[in-house]
């Protein structure tokens, strides 16, 4: 039988693919025996933009017909939390992982064009499990960014990782316990 997909995608800027393979490959290391990972090269990683990145993101859904889980990291998380509150998903998805969320809007980053639609969570698909995950020592995305999530998307599940930094010492231990709790 085949295994269901984690799609994992990564973040942006020079080096994050192989910077964020790290975080795919602890993934399948711990989750071989249910997951099948993948962690697909997103176009243009070195100045990431959300076109680039939405037409990666489609592109890999439309191969995936078994259920998939969605785990992005840094601005892949929110190009895909952009994805999922924009596009019409096919794909039977019952989680989301969303790992050191940068949030562009009130309270967060201010960059034009970046900003998610204020309705954005009632976009989202309604199904699945919704997490997010940020150390509190970041040194790239503020870790006060994830309360703004919290209070925009209340039915999310919170993970605050002490002193593990932006990577999380590519450990996502939490990660993989709350996958384990998903039904696939």
């Amino acid at each position: 039988m085949k295994k269901p997909v984690i799609l994992f995608i990564h973040g942006g800027g020079a080096g994050a693919y192989e910077e964020d393979k790290n975080l795919a490959l602890f993934l399948q290391d711990a989750l071989k025996e249910i997951y099948e990972v993948h962690c697909p090269m997103m176009p243009d990683e070195d100045n990431p933009n959300y076109e680039n990145y939405k037409t990666g993101i489609g592109k890999e859904l439309k191969k995936i017909h078994d259920r998939v889980l969605l785990v992005g990291h840094s601005v892949g998380a929110y190009f895909l939390l952009k994805y999922l509150s924009e596009e019409k998903i096919d794909n039977d998805i019952p989680g989301l992982f969303f790992i050191a969320t940068p949030f562009w809007g009130d309270g967060g980053w201010q960059y034009e064009g970046f900003s998610l639609k204020n309705d954005f969570p009632s976009h989202l698909p309604p199904e699945p499990a919704i997490f997010f995950y940020h150390s509190t020592n970041d040194e790239t995305v503020p870790f006060s960014h994830l309360a703004l999530y919290a209070k925009k998307i209340p039915r999310a599940v919170i993970r605050t990782i002490v002193g593990r930094g932006h990577q999380l010492n590519n450990d996502l231990s939490e990660l993989v316990q709350d996958i384990k709790t998903i039904s696939i």
